[in-house]
C-alpha cells in the first residue's frame, strides 16, 4: 500500500518524518487512480488468495500499517485499542517472566502489570526510569524491560539510548511505549529496542474520535506470533477507524509542531504561576529531564503534568471551571484536555493527588492562557 516513486529520490527513505506522514500509505500511483486508501467493507473474501477472512486483514489496515512503518521504522500490526496492543505482547512471555519497568506509567499498563503479578505470571520490578543507575541494577535476569518515556502523566525521561544498549547486551528484550513522544520525536526501534507500541488514539489519529493501537518491530518471526495472537484473539481494528487514523495521520507534522510551541510557552508561564507548586514538562530548562531529553530527543511533546498549589480539591475546581480546556480523559487531539489524574483508582499511588495533566492542543496560545489563568486564579 506504499506510493510508487517517480524516481529514487522520491522513495519514502529519502523523505522526512514530516513528509512520510503525508505520503506513507498511499494507493500506487496508476492513471485515475484515487490519491487515497478505500474503506474495505468486508468480513468475506474469495479464495484463493492471501487475505482469506476479514479477522486476518484487509486494504485499509494495511494502508495504515505500511504508514506506521514508514514512521516506527518496522513492519506494524494495528489493533483495536493501544490497551490491546499491550496485552498481545504481554501475552507472548513466558509464564514467570520478569518485567523491569517504570513505576509511574499508563494506568492501564499498570493495571495488568499488577494482575500478572497477582496471578504469578510475572515478576514486576519497578523501578524510577528517569534514574539510569537503578534501572541499570535492575536488569540483570530480566525478560523484558517496558520502557514509557516520557511517562504518563509525571513526564520523566528514560535515558533510552543507554538503557536498550544495556538491556540487549543482557539479551532482555526491549519494548517501548511511544506514545507521549510519536515517531516525530523519537524512534526507539532505530535505537535498537525490539518493540514499539502506540495507543494510535491519541497523536496519531490526533482527533479524539478513533480507539486503535499498533505495534511495530523489526523482528520477524515476533511480528509473526503477535500476527497469530491478533488473529486467533480476535483484538481487531475496525476499517472505518482505521480509515479516520491514517487521514488523522496526515496532519501529525502540524499538529506536533503548533501543539509543542504552545505547550513550552504554557509550561514556561505556569511555572511562575501562584497556583502551580511544580510543573512537569522536559521542554524547560529547568525540568530535571531536560538534558536527558535533548540529547536524543526532537522535540518535547505537548504533555504538561503540574501540581496545583490548592491540593486535589482545588485542582478539580480549576479542571470543572474552565471553559476552552475540556475537562476530560485522554490526550493527543487537537483541542486541550486536562484532568486530575487521581480522579482515577487505577492512577499509580506515586503520583502527587495534586497532579493536573494537562494536553495542549492547537489552539491560539492566548485564548488558551487566558482560559488556564481564570480557571486556576478562580480555583485558590
Amino acid at each position: 500500500m506504499s506510493i510508487t516513486p517517480d524516481s529514487p529520490e522520491d522513495s519514502l527513505e529519502t523523505l522526512s518524518l514530516q513528509s512520510r506522514v503525508v505520503s506513507a500509505g498511499r494507493p500506487e500511483r496508476t492513471s485515475d487512480a484515487g490519491v487515497n486508501v478505500g474503506i474495505e467493507l468486508n468480513s468475506t473474501f474469495l479464495a484463493p488468495g492471501p487475505t482469506g477472512y476479514g479477522r486476518y486483514g484487509n486494504k485499509s489496515w494495511s494502508a495504515l500499517e505500511s504508514a506506521m512503518e514508514a514512521l516506527e521504522s518496522g513492519p506494524t500490526l494495528v489493533f483495536s485499542s493501544g490497551i490491546a496492543a499491550i496485552s498481545a505482547l504481554f501475552s507472548i512471555l513466558p509464564r514467570g517472566a520478569v518485567i523491569t519497568t517504570s513505576q509511574n506509567g499508563y494506568s492501564g499498563t499498570m493495571v495488568l502489570l499488577r494482575q500478572a503479578e497477582a496471578s504469578g505470571a510475572a515478576e514486576v520490578r519497578y523501578v524510577d526510569v528517569s534514574n539510569t543507575e537503578q534501572v541499570l541494577a535492575a536488569l540483570p535476569g530480566s525478560t523484558l524491560l517496558w520502557l514509557e518515556s516520557p511517562t504518563n502523566p509525571a513526564l520523566e525521561v528514560a535515558d533510552m539510548p543507554t538503557l536498550i544498549a544495556a538491556a540487549k547486551s543482557q539479551n532482555i528484550g526491549v519494548a517501548v511505549d511511544n506514545t507521549f513522544a510519536t515517531p516525530l520525536v523519537q524512534q526507539p526501534l532505530l535505537m535498537g529496542a525490539d518493540v514499539v507500541v502506540h495507543s494510535l488514539t491519541k497523536y496519531i489519529s490526533g482527533h479524539s474520535d478513533v480507539i486503535l493501537g499498533s505495534i511495530s518491530t523489526q523482528d520477524q518471526a515476533l511480528y509473526q506470533r503477535l500476527a497469530d495472537v491478533r488473529k486467533i484473539n480476535g483484538a481487531i481494528p475496525g476499517p472505518f477507524e482505521v480509515w479516520l487514523a491514517l487521514r488523522g495521520l496526515r496532519t501529525l507534522g502540524v499538529r506536533m509542531e503548533r501543539a509543542q510551541k504552545n505547550a513550552l510557552e504554557i509550561a514556561t508561564r505556569l511555572s511562575l504561576h501562584p497556583a502551580v507548586d511544580r510543573v512537569r514538562y522536559p521542554g524547560l530548562p529547568t525540568d530535571p529531564h531536560h538534558e536527558i531529553a535533548k540529547s536524543f530527543m526532537k522535540g518535547f511533546g505537548a504533555v504538561i503534568s503540574f501540581d496545583h498549589a490548592g491540593g486535589a480539591e482545588a485542582a478539580d475546581r480549576a479542571c470543572a471551571a474552565s471553559q476552552l480546556v475540556a475537562h476530560a480523559t485522554s490526550l493527543g487531539g487537537v483541542e486541550s484536555l486536562w484532568e486530575r489524574r487521581h480522579r482515577w483508582s487505577t492512577e499509580s499511588p506515586t503520583i502527587p493527588t495534586n497532579l493536573i495533566r494537562l494536553s495542549v492542543g492547537i489552539e491560539d496560545l492566548e485564548d488558551l492562557w487566558s482560559d488556564i489563568n481564570s480557571a486556576l486564579l478562580g480555583s485558590l
